[in-house]
């Protein structure tokens, strides 16, 4: 009963995390001024650890937000994740017994790991910065944003939880406060607060909105084939990454990037314009680009 008890707190808390980010709080909000300065959509970057320390406030304090309980999040994750922590030895022992998939599984997992998930988040702003494209910037500094949040209310809940995890010992029995880390689960965690961010920058593209997701979901499951989480902490660390990627961009997107963007030139695309020259009956190109 203390086991249920217990994931079912973690579960409500995930729940309100993924609940509060419709209702972000005024802090990221401030009042509107006549007009937008520049500077202040481009201010992510120097306001980066002010930004953590509120959404960490707002994440540690919205189970005792009485307008965070929303029914429609807390009861289906709250019952679905009972059911599956009471699963969780069947599970385990099920891919035990048909046999996991430890190569594979440990190279597809290697995609959730932090410098794995921080270097893709880091290639995006700094592809954004190159050519000027204000969205793939913001999708950058956004995803890191949503690493570091993610990446310490992960590590506090495991060091919270200290569970065993399934390949521990000869039982794996998968005990709390048993000095393991296995609740929940980092890849997932990190790869859906990723995942989530690019898809919401970009939900107007179906093939990198749905890949994120599809890849996401890969390297979450690849961490049960090979026996390192049990079914559980994937879908509690998968709902706390997308719980918290869904806040951070609530909370901090630039609307106005989702209007057209003129068509530009850049490095990355230049721009080849033909010539014919009338008195000398000459043909040619000019390579055109932009730095």
């Amino acid at each position: 009963m203390k086991r249920f008890t217990f994931l079912f707190f973690v579960s409500v808390f995930f729940s309100l995390s993924v609940a509060d980010a419709q209702n972000p709080s005024p802090i990221a909000s401030p009042a509107p001024t006549p007009v937008a300065s520049p500077a202040a959509k481009r201010s992510l970057e120097k306001s980066f650890i002010k930004n953590v320390f509120h959404d960490q406030v707002t994440i540690w304090t919205s189970p005792f937000k009485p307008s965070s309980y929303d029914s429609k999040w807390v009861v289906p994750v709250g019952l679905g994740a009972a059911a599956l922590f009471a699963t969780d030895r069947y599970t385990s022992d099920w891919v035990s017994r048909n046999g996991g998939l430890p190569v594979i599984s440990h190279d597809v997992s290697w995609f959730g790991k932090p410098y794995t998930t921080g270097g893709i988040a880091l290639g995006w702003y700094l592809t954004g910065r190159l050519t000027h494209n204000p969205k793939a910037r913001e999708t950058g500094i956004l995803a890191l944003q949503a690493l570091v949040n993610t990446g310490i209310v992960t590590e506090v809940l495991k060091q919270a939880t200290q569970r065993e995890r399934p390949n521990a010992g000869a039982e794996g029995d998968g005990d709390f406060w048993a000095g393991g880390s296995s609740f929940p689960s980092g890849h997932s965690s990190s790869v859906w607060s990723l995942a989530t961010v690019i898809a919401y920058e970009y939900r107007h593209t179906p093939w990198i909105k749905y890949g994120a997701f599809a890849a996401a979901t890969a390297i979450s499951m690849s961490r049960y084939s090979g026996r390192n989480h049990f079914l559980s902490d994937i879908v509690a660390g998968s709902a706390l990454g997308f719980g918290i990627g869904r806040f951070v961009f609530k909370r901090y997107h630039d609307t106005d990037l989702d209007q057209p963007r003129p068509k530009t030139t850049t490095w990355l695309r230049p721009v080849i314009i033909p010539y014919y020259g009338g008195h000398t009956h000459g043909v040619g190109a000019r390579l055109v680009w932009n730095f």
